[in-house]
């Protein structure tokens, strides 16, 4: 029977991955998500049912489409395997409980988000103004992280990134952060807390350089011409700090500044 659960929140998590595909696409050109069938970016036929079988659609028609053959973008069955083995992930290690739905509804919020900045270099307020709301909600319930823990976060992931987006202003003379990347730094302290979003901003800078150094190694002309959101850093930093934050917490409290038997939350 525990298979079976297994099996069925892995299928669950791959047919919600395949919405977020739905929504990636049509989100940031405003269309609705919600009805309608998929049809093919290039030839504009509607697709089948068969055709919309997550990741194992991909597959059998080796990435093209099956009217007109043009390639499918590999982010479709990624962010499906992606979104069903996060799911699986979660469930083997809190069970049906809070975390679970709570670190579902994250991650895969997150992975739209990481998606559409890095394709349109923007992080929609559908996404982050409500996630802002349920963050604090939840923390309300019982194994949540604290309605103070989770208001802190929330003010010191927006608030922190809202004064580096003026003092960079300031200094670029220019627009140096957009509001969608304060507004989701917001919501990742509503659902994390303060000590994880001091960690996101810690972890997402140091991705953020080391990609910024790939892509200068990689081309010049790359350099002066691609643009690279912060949103895909802060969706990446905030999986590490999902997964392996309290180790990560504790272990610089115990062993850095020396403070013993920390509780950082759930």
């Amino acid at each position: 029977m525990e298979t079976i659960y297994y099996i069925w929140v892995t299928l669950f998590g791959l047919i919600i991955g395949s919405f977020l595909n739905v929504v990636i696409y049509r989100l940031p050109v405003k269309k609705g998500f919600v009805a309608g069938r998929s049809a093919c970016p290039s030839c504009g036929k509607q697709l089948r049912w068969y055709h919309n079988i997550p990741v194992i659609s991909y597959l059998l028609l080796r990435g093209k489409c099956a009217f007109c053959h043009a390639r499918i973008s590999i982010q479709y069955p990624l962010v499906e395997l992606l979104n069903g083995l996060c799911y699986l992930y979660f469930f083997w290690t809190y069970g049906f409980s809070l975390l679970f739905f709570v670190y579902a509804l994250l991650i895969s919020a997150l992975l739209v988000i990481f998606f559409i900045d890095l394709y349109h270099q923007i992080i929609p307020d559908s996404i982050t103004l409500p996630g802002i709301v349920i963050g604090l909600g939840v923390s309300l319930l019982p194994g949540g992280i604290g309605i103070i823990n989770s208001s802190i976060g929330m003010l010191a992931g927006g608030g922190s990134l809202y004064l580096i987006a003026i003092l960079g202003d300031w200094l670029f003379k220019k627009e140096s952060m957009g509001g969608g990347d304060i507004k989701m730094a917001a919501m990742l302290g509503a659902f994390l807390g303060w000590q994880k979003v001091a960690l996101i901003f810690i972890s997402s800078a140091v991705i953020g350089l080391f990609v910024s150094v790939a892509i200068m190694m990689v081309s010049s002309k790359l350099r002066e011409t691609r643009v690279v959101p912060f949103g895909p850093f802060l969706a990446l930093a905030a999986v590490l700090a999902i997964i392996y934050g309290n180790e990560i917490i504790t272990y610089y409290l115990s062993h850095v500044v020396g403070i013993q038997a920390v509780t950082i939350g759930p």
